[in-house]
């Protein structure tokens, strides 16, 4: 079996993986062993982070419409609950940008949910 040479091919892979890890700190930037490893963990800390931002996102949003309710007397449990008694099939990103651009419908919202 003749031995194949693997010329482009590897220039390729190469050029692909150290395309990846551009800008990456001492060695892991240049050598390609260490750049592979890197890129394969960059890649799975990328996977995670886009989860975590969904949470994180949920959970400022949360923070804020505690905040929000505070100020009106009302813990955000008893709001959140009376929001489903009511109705109120808003999710907790609309109530949280409700909460700071319109206080005077936010209002609005924390009677109703109350009153229910």
């Amino acid at each position: 079996m003749p031995r194949v040479r693997r010329g482009a091919a590897r220039r390729q892979s190469k050029k692909r993986v150290l395309k990846a890890v551009k800008g990456f700190y001492g060695p892991r930037k240049n050598q390609i062993r260490l750049a592979k490893e890197a890129a394969v963990r960059a890649g799975v800390y990328a996977r995670v982070g886009r989860r975590q931002k969904k949470r994180k996102f949920r959970e400022m949003w949360i923070i804020r419409l505690n905040a929000a309710c505070r100020g009106r007397g009302v813990r955000y449990s008893q709001f959140i609950s009376g929001c489903k008694k009511a109705g109120i099939t808003l999710n907790r990103k609309m109530l949280s940008e409700i909460a700071i651009a319109d206080p005077a419908a936010f209002d609005l919202l924390v009677q109703k949910a109350m009153s229910a």
